[in-house]
């Protein structure tokens, strides 16, 4: 039985958060750790820049902050293959062959696109290579043949077209060549944490989250200044645990969940204060974080280490979508020179 393969990234727009790390980096460690996949990491820069096209900077700054995330959490450049999207040249030429497959109308009904449209305002001057986005995701996923692709919940309609995609691209060339994905999704509560402020989501944009690189001082600022019961004024008045962040995070991060169910019921009878709970708080996520941060520190020091990793990462996933590519076009039938 041939080993399932995985293909799973991040767009490179800053430094990823406990959000990711909760929704993504950790599951993304224990499948690698598994043995049962081949996994590959993509820091999807080409992705990154439909909508950052004028600050390439950013892009390029945040590559390697992303990659230093990825090898603080435990991502292995010996078990896992982590890329960088521009360097792979068959993934354009992927795009452009699938953008053939899927009408414009097809496009604009995707939920996800219309969603994230609408979140970045962009109006009536949408750009095209972000409109596109879905097309060059199926692109991603087929240039390795990926079996299985981590996903939210919000991202099940983006994998439904790449399953379009290589459904209409066998049927029209009639070749079994290209791999429908299925959707690996993370344990129920589990794909999506709430901001510092409350807000039902983490985001880099918003300016609400712990970030994998923060060091303790700045985590222990953050948490004192988290969202809680805005209600539970006095230590003495019953407080509510829904809603409340502090709790939210208790509940993923603790793993004494006695000690969490007792703190619950303090605090909903009263004589339990914000300032007590956040402190408590404050103690877990820092054990957490702790060898995350220093991890990171280590593999910082040596920014061209971290370059080469990416590399030689690159150069092994280029050989994986060039083999791809080549039976695309033979099906297609533009091979004319071989």
């Amino acid at each position: 039985m041939e080993k399932k393969i995985i293909l799973t990234g991040d767009r490179p727009t800053g430094k990823l958060h406990i959000g990711h790390y909760v929704g993504s980096l950790k599951n993304r460690v224990e499948l690698q750790n598994s043995g049962d996949y081949e996994t590959f990491i993509m820091i999807a820069d080409m992705q990154a820049l439909t909508d950052n096209a004028r600050d390439p900077e950013k892009i390029r700054h945040s590559l390697i902050q992303v990659a230093l995330d990825y090898l603080a959490v435990g991502i292995d450049p010996q078990k896992s293959t982590i890329l960088v999207q521009s360097q792979i040249p068959a993934l354009p030429e992927l795009t452009q062959h699938y953008s053939n497959l899927v009408t414009v109308s097809r496009l604009n009904r995707n939920p996800t696109v219309k969603t994230e449209i609408k979140q970045k305002h962009f109006g009536q001057s949408v750009p095209v290579g972000f409109a596109m986005y879905p097309i060059s995701q199926a692109a991603d996923i087929t240039a390795f043949k990926a079996t299985t692709v981590p996903v939210g919940d919000d991202q099940e309609p983006m994998l439904e077209q790449t399953r379009e995609i290589v459904r209409s691209f066998n049927s029209i060339y009639q070749k079994d060549i290209l791999v429908e994905p299925e959707g690996y999704f993370p344990p129920k509560g589990m794909g999506r944490i709430p901001g510092l402020d409350g807000n039902a989501k983490m985001s880099k944009s918003l300016g609400n989250a712990i970030y994998l690189a923060d060091d303790a001082d700045t985590i222990q600022k953050k948490v004192m200044s988290m969202y809680t019961d805005p209600n539970h004024i006095h230590v003495e008045d019953p407080g509510q645990v829904e809603g409340n962040t502090v709790f939210t995070y208790l509940d993923i991060f603790d793993p004494d969940k006695q000690k969490v169910a007792d703190l619950k019921a303090q605090y909903q009878h009263g004589g339990l204060g914000d300032v007590k709970i956040k402190r408590y708080l404050n103690d877990v996520l820092q054990a957490e974080l702790k060898p995350i941060r220093e991890r990171r520190e280590h593999y910082a020091e040596d920014e061209a280490g971290v370059y080469e990793i990416l590399k030689k990462g690159s150069d092994h996933a280029n050989e994986v979508a060039e083999q791809t590519l080549k039976e695309v076009r033979d099906a297609i039938g533009i091979n004319y020179f071989n």
